[in-house]
């Protein structure tokens, strides 16, 4: 796996590139994350103590993924975030690009049972660029109150006939390729070879082609939840942390499809140029620690990334986890690498389809 760390002591990066020394004083962190129920759970679990711990305030913003601002900051040479929360595909080309920061990452922390951290971490989440903190996944999920008998698969998310109604889409090419072939029959460990040529791209398009003039497209995370609220639609896709939100908190009346997830994981990465970047780090390892990790599982239901955190998780909380063994039995993994090399190829085709 390209750039992919398989442990953290791989990369013999030096602590002197990071100064880790403390600050002495309190300093400022403009944080970036999707906003919604997500940032609340980094908010209450990592901000609020890192702020109680060090004084610092952070500035907490939110964004809707991609790297084109990231890549503006820092070719301008006026980098105004700190920190960035980013989908493992952006990770690898920012890395690539040279537009995020080299970590340190043999310097991340023991877990608290003493586990080290190349072997705490899940197989994949630690990368040369970033830290991973949580595992999510692209559900779909229905208003029980419109079906008496509600979807079970995700070829029923298709099904216009047996399941009439609007659905809600992100308004992107990833995942809604890879749900399409799904439903189309495409084994979930076949997409990604089907999906690399140009007769697979072509099958999931027009699949996607079957409720394109019946779809609402949404853009930000916390837009899916309150579609089916309002009832503007009767499913959606929707990332499984904002519907935990929803159905828990909220009380409302939805139910989460887990066949056909696409699971994936999201990283800190601090953006080149970034004037506190040894503090930023600091953040990093204290955001990413076991304690850290197992406090955000009580605010939303993305799994941790490091073992040692999975104990520490409430027994009520595990069944909502995109890796409880009832909600794994069909996933699919964002092939992080194909997003990276075909992503704006891609992206470019589908908002031409979406305009035609």
């Amino acid at each position: 796996m390209r750039h992919l760390l398989k442990s953290a002591g791989v990369a013999a990066l030096g602590a002197a590139a990071f100064g880790f020394a403390g600050a002495a004083s309190a300093e400022t962190l403009t944080v970036v994350s999707w906003g919604g129920a997500y940032a609340k759970s980094q908010i209450e679990a990592y901000h609020k103590p890192w702020a109680a711990k060090t004084g610092d305030t952070i500035n907490s913003e939110d964004y809707n993924g991609g790297l084109a601002e990231v890549r503006a900051q820092v070719e301008a040479g006026n980098v105004t975030w700190d920190l960035v929360d980013v989908e493992l595909s952006d990770a690898v080309r920012g890395c690539d690009e040279g537009i995020f920061e080299t970590l340190p990452v043999s310097d991340l922390p023991k877990g608290d049972d003493g586990t080290p951290a190349e072997e705490d971490f899940i197989a994949g989440t630690v990368h040369e660029c970033a830290v991973g903190t949580i595992v999510w996944s692209t559900v779909y999920a229905y208003d029980t109150t419109k079906f008496k008998e509600g979807p079970k698969t995700i070829a029923d998310f298709f099904d216009l006939k047996k399941f009439p109604g609007k659905r809600g889409m992100r308004k992107s090419a990833k995942v809604n390729l890879e749900f399409a072939l799904m439903a189309d029959g495409v084994p979930a460990d076949k997409v990604y070879a089907t999906l690399s040529t140009p007769e697979g791209v072509a099958r999931a398009f027009k699949k996607l082609d079957t409720l394109k003039n019946d779809t609402v497209w949404w853009e930000a995370g916390a837009q899916p939840p309150q579609l089916l609220a309002d009832g503007e639609v009767v499913m959606t896709t929707a990332y499984n942390g904002r519907l935990f939100n929803a159905i828990v908190n909220e009380k409302k009346p939805f139910e989460i499809v887990w066949d056909g997830q696409v699971w994936d994981i999201d990283l800190w990465a601090i953006p080149k140029g970034s004037k506190t970047k040894d503090r930023a780090w600091e953040f990093i390892k204290f955001s990413s620690d076991t304690q850290r990790l197992a406090d955000q599982a009580n605010w939303i239901s993305y799994g941790p990334t490091r073992k040692s955190s999975f104990p520490k998780i409430p027994e009520a909380i595990k069944p909502h986890m995109p890796t409880a063994p009832t909600n794994f039995e069909n996933p699919l993994q964002n092939d992080f690498e194909f997003w990276a090399d075909y992503g704006d190829e891609l992206n470019e085709r589908f908002n031409a389809w979406l305009a035609s």
